[in-house]
């Protein structure tokens, strides 16, 4: 168990922390002014959000988080497969759970709660997809129950 939580926490997690913070400010900051200040609808401004920070983070946790120096279309597709299916978990699950818990409050307050909801569960899948997926090396796999690879 030790070795599965140190494969999760080590380095390129901080680093990938780091690479979010930075998403974070500029992808959520555009994302809650479209749909507080433009009026845009829900999925705009969630999708705005993650083509921005998308773009940004695929090039600081390529070269910065997971030191990817080779380039290859397949690796640009498995990203992008990822940070689709990611949010389609993360903000259509978000939006009806907190329209649920949320019943009767104002829809502006529904959609903030589920939209900060959505980037917390963005966050942690996206990690997995990138260091296992998008980004994984060959020597590194993810660990089974055991801890070893």
């Amino acid at each position: 168990m030790k070795k599965l939580i140190l494969a999760f926490f080590d380095k390129k997690f901080l680093k990938f922390c780091l690479v979010g913070a930075l998403n974070t400010l500029v992808g959520s900051g555009l994302m809650f002014i479209l749909y507080n200040v433009a009026d845009c609808s829900y999925n705009f401004s969630t999708v705005m959000n993650y083509v921005v920070g998308s773009i940004l983070s695929y090039f600081l946790n390529r070269y910065f988080t997971f030191e990817v120096k080779e380039y290859s279309f397949r690796q640009v597709l498995k990203f992008a497969l990822n940070i689709a299916v990611c949010w389609a978990i993360a903000y259509k699950l978000a939006q009806p759970l907190v329209e649920l818990v949320l019943a009767g409050q104002p829809e502006k307050v529904q959609g903030n709660v589920a939209m900060a909801v959505g980037m917390v569960a963005f966050t942690g899948l996206n990690y997995i997809g990138q260091r296992f997926f998008a980004f994984a090396k060959k020597e590194e796999k993810p660990l089974d129950k055991e801890g070893k690879s």
